[in-house]
């Protein structure tokens, strides 16, 4: 976390925290469901040092369950800190609609868009859910609210998070040994101080890893010694809210400061699977999964066990060409679209940056890298592999007279008996100068329909476009036409659905 001193003040404005000694027992209602759920929460833990550091036990859910790495969010979006990414991780939707942008916590909207244990108290109050946090805005801002039957609350702000994080171990291993919760969320802080401190890098840092790996550990075996255990069906997810630089420190737009991760392991949950289009937003969808529930609908989030069947998935990937700033070895571009899927670029000029010559295929890191700080972070609501146009990146080398002008066209889908149908897509749009953005649909190869016309905005959201249906088509073909753009901005979209 950024301890900004606008956050510490806020933190301890508000009411003192309880006074928790270690042996102080906390008692969670009893339960109702044979299905339940942990999550694990640990502060600015970098998902690609795991490997270095002595810690088994996430080792092991790895091997068991199914590790979704991705990237955060940036400015203007939100930045990559705590608030945000812990109010991402708890709501189940980007920062754009819970409102939380920095540590400040200005905006928040958890009246729409609770925490996951919220929810489940606000559809069954049946259930048991508990919360043990020693970041105090967690609870003191309500992204943990006091909705939930039990929390545990500590500051490690004022008491240090080494100590803190083992009284919440201890406290933690005991409500799921003894008790009967539901539902659980459990966060240790400590990571992000000494990456803070020491740098991520640092021996440090892996030693901190390695002693919240020990705290897991507990509360694994704790799990395993109920006396209800041989009925239970428990699900464990992991997660973290956002990276470090190398040398510590984040809230920036770098992919270290980005790279966040949700681990997950329990029934139904694929052993090993290193899925590319996981996202933060997860935990939610995967939480109410573990209990057997569907999703809460208007959220962003998926079980981590769905595979989104997008089509860009499959699309072969190579390494940079003309880009200097991508490393070697990042994979991230492609021009072969998808089976039955057409790419047009017989309008462009030659020449230009190869990578981006028409519409490409290409993921998060490959594109954000290319350039930071223009907004590419913003694409949250794409997945894996992507389709983007970029005639900003293009047009930093030399090529022909004329503007950018490419049109990426989907397969024909089935429309017979329908009077209506339901286009959607996630989409970056951003706007400059001359460039036009248009979805066109055509019925049976006849004549391009104006379906969307994106203009001055930028607009970055999951679409859902009405499309009438002529009496007696069959097919209907959408096509993405990008054009009279030269060193203006881009578009992105993927997931494209028509239902």
């Amino acid at each position: 976390m950024i301890r900004w001193i606008a956050a510490l003040l806020l933190a301890m404005s508000v009411m003192a925290p309880a006074a928790h000694a270690d042996d102080e027992p906390v008692s969670a209602p009893a339960g109702i469901s044979s299905d339940k759920v942990l999550v694990i929460g640990m502060d600015g833990l970098r998902h690609d040092r795991i490997a270095a550091a002595d810690a088994p036990n996430l080792d092991s859910l790895m091997a068991t369950g199914t590790f979704g790495t991705s990237l955060l969010y940036a400015n203007p979006m939100a930045a990559t800190s705590s608030g945000p990414g812990w109010s991402t991780i708890a709501t189940g939707v980007w920062p754009d609609l819970h409102g939380v942008k920095d540590n400040s916590f200005t905006g928040k909207r958890y009246d729409l868009y609770p925490d996951f244990l919220t929810r489940l108290e606000n559809l069954n109050g049946a259930y048991s859910t508990y919360a043990a946090l020693d970041w105090k805005p967690l609870a003191d801002q309500g992204t943990f609210s006091s909705r939930i039957d039990t929390r545990y609350i500590l500051d490690g702000d004022a008491n240090g998070y080494s100590g803190q994080d083992a009284l919440i171990a201890a406290n933690a291993e005991t409500v799921l040994r003894d008790q009967n919760p539901d539902a659980a969320f459990v966060y240790f802080g400590n990571t992000d101080i000494v990456a803070h401190n020491s740098g991520a890098t640092s021996n440090a840092y892996l030693q901190a890893i390695a002693t919240i790996d020990g705290y897991i550990g507990r509360l694994l075996s704790a799990i395993r010694a109920r006396p209800t255990y041989g009925s239970e069906r428990w699900t464990i997810v992991a997660a973290t809210d956002h990276g470090h630089a190398d040398a510590g420190g984040h809230g920036g737009s770098s992919i270290e400061e980005r790279r966040t991760f949700v681990l997950a392991s329990g029934p139904g949950i694929a052993a090993g699977a290193r899925p590319a289009d996981t996202r933060l937003v997860d935990v939610t969808a995967t939480v109410f999964g573990a209990l057997g529930l569907a999703a809460p609908g208007g959220i962003d989030s998926r079980k981590i066990s769905s595979r989104t069947g997008d089509p860009f998935e499959p699309v072969a990937l190579s390494g940079r060409l003309d880009e200097t700033g991508i490393p070697n070895g990042v994979l991230g571009y492609g021009h072969t679209p998808p089976a039955g899927w057409a790419l047009n670029t017989s309008a462009m000029p030659t020449g230009g940056v190869r990578e981006w010559r028409g519409w490409a295929f290409t993921t998060d890191e490959f594109w954000s890298r290319a350039q930071r700080d223009q907004w590419r972070e913003l694409n949250v609501r794409a997945r894996g592999t992507f389709a983007v146009a970029d005639s900003d990146e293009w047009d930093d080398k030399s090529h022909g007279t004329g503007p950018y002008d490419s049109t990426l066209t989907t397969p024909g889908y089935a429309v017979g008996g329908r009077s209506s149908v339901t286009l959607g897509y996630s989409t970056l749009y951003r706007p400059d100068g001359a460039q036009k953005a248009q979805v066109l649909v055509s019925f049976d190869g006849g004549a391009d329909v104006l379906v969307k016309n994106y203009t001055a905005e930028t607009v970055a959201k999951q679409e859902s476009l009405a499309v009438a249906v002529p009496a007696g088509a069959s097919s209907m073909k959408v096509k993405f036409r990008y054009f009279d753009a030269t060193n203006n901005w881009y578009w992105a979209i993927d997931n494209v659905t028509v239902s």
